[in-house]
């Protein structure tokens, strides 16, 4: 029980972390972007990767956490895999309108649980599907506006959407198959994200600014907003990988929409960004959702651990039930033997 505890402690402490850093991370890059006109996501995110990695390294050095080898080829294809899926998100983003940006973000859960049922085996009851069908609804009424279609900005939101849901799916599947925590996972695999997004961050953001990143003009505000930005990245990362990590794919995709919905509301309240009656209509939806969700989950993870014990307590069962058998048969012939005698 004690164990029990401490893992949803652990659970309930990264999907907070995972929450606070990325809805602060949003409204950070948001003035970055919006305000003081700083268009560089992509090669920004390679600046993320390579700050997190150079502090992992550090935390390393000081023995924070043990280093851990794992197969250099599957770590090489998971960092490239994760360091083209946020290439193709950005290149989404650029190609698309944001309505339609939005559906291809939605439609990562229901891809994540069909790839997850045909190749992982896993199942879905009933009602997680029917909550994570009402989070959806709820979500894209709160943020999905307008949706104009374009042939290759499908194709890179089909993309983007296969490569980040076998990326997320492989993020968890790692872990634990090799035995490693998140933290050790992030440590191996960033470089070759950051590696990817260094060479190829530059030309998606020409491709969708027009604009060079190499001859921007970095004023000092602009510099502090990067600086801040990269800082609170490492936490971003971090909490990602733990989150995958502890629970599942799905329910960081989950925690996802969340943010989605905390990122509205605070730029309401702080930005005083427009904000309409079906805006505070969808976030209710989701938030219903959200909270169907973590009820039927840890409804269903009781009832599982609940057999598991119950199967253990069985196979016990059996095991000792030979034994008893034994001694009692010894018994009874040690029992016949003392007849036998007395008669004799």
């Amino acid at each position: 029980m004690g164990e029990m505890s401490s893992f949803q402690m652990g659970v309930i402490g990264a999907l907070f972390l995972s929450v606070a850093s990325s809805v602060s991370i949003v409204i950070c890059n948001k003035a970055l972007m919006s305000n003081l006109g700083f268009p560089f996501a992509t090669t920004l995110t390679s600046w993320h990767l390579m700050v997190t990695f150079c502090t992992l390294h550090v935390a390393q050095r000081f023995n924070v956490f043990e280093s851990k080898s794992i197969d250099m080829k599957t770590v090489m294809l998971f960092g490239i895999l994760n360091g083209i899926s946020i290439g193709l998100l950005n290149l989404s983003l650029g190609f698309n309108s944001i309505g339609f940006y939005q559906m291809t973000k939605l439609a990562i859960i229901p891809f994540t649980v069909l790839l997850e049922t045909l190749f992982l085996k896993k199942q879905f009851s009933q009602k997680i599907k029917f909550s994570l069908f009402l989070l959806l609804v709820g979500v894209a009424i709160a943020s999905v506006t307008d949706l104009q279609l374009n042939f290759v900005g499908t194709i890179l939101s089909l993309l983007a959407i296969a490569t980040t849901c076998v990326g997320q799916i492989l993020t968890n599947t790692i872990q634990k198959k090799h035995n490693v925590s998140s933290t050790q996972l992030l440590y191996q695999s960033a470089p070759f994200q950051a590696a990817i997004l260094f060479v190829s961050g530059p030309v998606v953001d020409q491709c969708l600014t027009k604009k060079n990143v190499f001859a921007y003009k970095y004023s000092p505000i602009v510099l502090a907003f990067i600086i801040l930005s990269c800082i609170i990245s490492v936490s971003v990362n971090f909490s990602t990988f733990l989150v995958i990590g502890k629970t599942s794919p799905v329910t960081y995709q989950v925690l996802g929409h969340l943010k989605t919905c905390l990122v509205l509301a605070f730029g309401y309240t702080l930005l005083h960004d427009p904000f309409t009656t079906r805006n505070i209509i969808g976030i209710l939806i989701a938030i219903l959702g959200m909270g169907f969700y973590s009820y039927f989950c840890t409804h269903e993870n009781k009832k599982k651990q609940l057999g598991d014990l119950s199967a253990v307590s069985q196979i016990k069962d059996k095991e000792t039930a030979p034994l008893l058998a034994g001694y009692e048969d010894k018994e009874s012939l040690e029992g016949k033997k003392a007849t036998k005698d007395s008669l004799v």
